[in-house]
């Protein structure tokens, strides 16, 4: 004979009955039960966003991974550009591009490229989240909010981080020789 456990036991208190009042006469019951757990609504609200948070933070350290991935590979294709450039480069250093105008401009493009991406990871990002909201919506999922600030945060951490990626490519860029470059093929 299989036997049948409660789980949950939600409970309100009588009219006249303090929180606290109740509380304790609820405590005095589970006692004896240890793996009883005792929460008002504010310990159940909690107990219950506990395991979205562990998500959402799996989520989040997910995202940091894929951001460095990210900057690793606009460092290597800013490297590879300005290989591929090297006699544009010279030629422009030669009619009178500084070294810190051209750094500049490598930062210029790095910046517009991780600016690509993150619009393109935000539109994409939103659109699936949308799509399982959608989708959950029988199973009590059925509000779409976007997170504009954090959103607008990542946007910003994207771009400095694409200034961040092409410092190297972009020191290189301003030491090349100027008369080398322009002879290499």
């Amino acid at each position: 004979m299989a036997e049948s456990f409660d789980t949950e036991i939600l409970a309100l208190a009588a009219d006249g009955v303090s929180a606290e009042e109740a509380r304790a006469a609820v405590t005095a019951v589970t006692d004896e039960y240890p793996q009883a757990e005792v929460l008002d609504r504010d310990g159940f609200i909690s107990a219950q966003t506990e395991d979205m948070d562990m998500i959402l933070n799996l989520i989040y350290a997910l995202l940091g991974l894929a951001v460095l991935i990210a900057l690793l590979g606009i460092a290597n294709t800013l490297a590879l550009s300005i290989f591929e450039r090297t006699r544009e480069l010279g030629l422009l250093r030669a009619v009178g591009m500084t070294r810190s105008q051209l750094r500049a401009t490598v930062r210029y493009e790095a910046v517009i490229i991780a600016l690509l991406g993150t619009g393109m990871g935000l539109a994409i990002g939103t659109g699936f989240g949308w799509a399982i909201v959608e989708a959950l919506e029988g199973e009590g999922l059925d509000t779409f909010q976007l997170p504009v600030t954090s959103l607008v945060v990542l946007t910003v951490v994207g771009a400095i981080a694409g200034v961040g990626a092409a410092v190297l490519p972009a020191r290189r860029a301003a030491k090349l020789d100027v008369l080398g470059a322009i002879v290499s093929d």
